[in-house]
């Protein structure tokens, strides 16, 4: 190891233990702050109230209510230019087209680091499946759960090969597909209640959740006794199915290699 990498890691475990040190010793003042805002109150108090139902989303975990329901149109939005960044990633690589190897036996690491890789492509999606699915009782989410996923595309590729996602049948295509299937779901979830609302002949809102004064629809908020946070199980479904394989997408495409894409955008 060089002098530099030593040097580096040595700095990145003395800045942490040190950061700790002072935070132990209250040197970054009083955790959490003494001033808070009235809002962030608000949303603490009604992430799960059953004394106050027309207000409440009914779910523990206090970010994702806010995500996904307090503020769900700002979430919407930052869904749409993720995948309008995904759009366009396939548009600098339009007709690149991945190439095909058969025998990937020979590529790739050691078979050590394959075998290693093999238990961790079960375990990966294991964890961030349930992180997507709990992410209205505990920290995470469908974000946090598709970036999980990922992993296993990065691990794949250089572990085995660049090869071996699309001989596996995992193309960029298909990834596109289940992509926009989960943006369709975030879509569909969000306004299911309007719809519902509409053919009942009642009042609903966009991004309803359970049910307000003037709107007596709600989603789910438990099933034998399992909170299922509304509208929140949904959204982090879909968000993680849409996330994992809109960072597929990009991570096939930069797996191409150089001289392919070079050749295809200067005979373009």
């Amino acid at each position: 190891m060089k002098k530099a990498d030593v040097f580096v890691i040595a700095s990145i475990i003395v800045f942490i233990l040190s950061l700790a040190y002072i935070t132990a010793l209250g040197g970054l003042g009083p955790l959490p702050p003494i001033n808070v805002r009235r809002i962030a109150i608000n949303y603490l108090n009604l992430t799960y109230n059953t004394f106050t139902p027309y207000l409440t989303v009914f779910a523990l975990e206090s970010v994702t209510s806010i995500v996904w329901d307090f503020r769900g149109l700002d979430t919407l939005y930052e869904t749409a230019v993720f995948y309008a960044a995904i759009i366009a990633s396939i548009a600098l690589y339009r007709g690149v087209y991945m190439d095909f190897k058969k025998n990937t036996e020979k590529t790739g690491l050691s078979p050590i680091a394959k075998t290693v890789t093999r238990i961790s492509l079960i375990l990966i999606p294991t964890v961030s499946a349930s992180v997507a699915l709990h992410g209205h009782l505990t920290p995470g989410g469908g974000f946090q759960a598709g970036s999980i996923a990922t992993v296993v595309i990065v691990l794949s590729i250089i572990i085995f090969s660049r090869y071996f996602l699309p001989i596996h049948g995992l193309s960029k295509n298909k990834a596109l597909l289940f992509r926009s299937i989960g943006l369709l779901g975030i879509a569909i979830t969000s306004i299911a209640l309007l719809l519902i609302a509409i053919v009942l002949g009642v009042n609903a809102y966009i991004f309803q959740n359970q049910a307000k004064i003037d709107a007596p629809l709600s989603f789910p908020s438990l099933v034998d006794n399992y909170i299922l946070g509304g509208s929140l199980l949904f959204f982090n479904l879909f968000e993680f199915i849409a996330v994992a394989f809109g960072f597929t997408i990009v991570f096939l495409l930069l797996s191409i290699s150089e001289e392919k894409v070079k050749k295809v955008t200067m005979d373009g």
